[in-house]
């Protein structure tokens, strides 16, 4: 999630950070977006542990080493989201334990008030973030409605999916931007910094 430096002693780990959280919300997001079926949520579990979970976190650290606050606020939290969220998952599938419908609404709201002040940070950044996180605050504001019960949860748990695809395909965009304007030494995919 930041400008590359030149003689920097370790590679910029914001494309993998995205490419982790990318993924996994496509995953989750296709199910809650009803194109596949909730069963097919194990496959977001394994995710959510490895990938999206303790490979983002990872990034999250390696951010820490490069001085990038934002960078890794928003990876180590996010791969604890997943990590949690598969927690939660395993322990329904396996019977440990039941997750209430009102401590789901109360996980969905905490992290959209983490994410609504990450959102603000990002106007500081490049409008890829900006564009990722907008969509980010949208889905789990959407999810949020969805977790309440009302008699329109469910149309808004699935317009939550849909939005949450395309957050998927901004930090994907975002992430790859990354990669690509790296290894060619130019930019191949714009983020629009913000001109300061």
């Amino acid at each position: 999630m930041s400008e590359e430096t030149k003689g920097s002693p370790i590679a910029d780990p914001g494309p993998l950070g995205l490419a982790c959280f990318a993924l996994t919300t496509f995953c989750l997001s296709s199910i809650n977006a009803g194109l596949f079926a909730k069963e097919s949520v194990s496959i977001v579990v394994a995710l959510a542990l490895i990938y999206g979970g303790t490979v983002q976190v990872l990034a999250g650290m390696w951010e820490f080493k490069k001085n990038n606050l934002f960078g890794a606020t928003a990876f180590s939290s996010y791969g604890a989201f997943w990590i949690a969220f598969a927690i939660f998952e395993l322990g329904s599938m396996l019977k440990w334990f039941t997750v209430p419908k009102e401590a789901v609404l109360l996980f969905l709201i905490a992290w959209t008030i983490f994410t609504f002040y990450m959102w603000i940070g990002t106007f500081a950044l490049n409008k890829a973030l900006i564009t990722t996180f907008t969509a980010l605050l949208i889905t789990f504001i959407l999810l949020d409605i969805g977790a309440t019960g009302a008699s329109f949860a469910h149309t808004a748990h699935t317009a939550g999916g849909y939005v949450g695809l395309f957050t998927a395909f901004a930090a994907w965009y975002t992430s790859a931007a990354g990669v690509l304007n790296n290894v060619y030494g130019r930019v191949i995919l714009p983020v629009g910094p913000i001109k300061k």
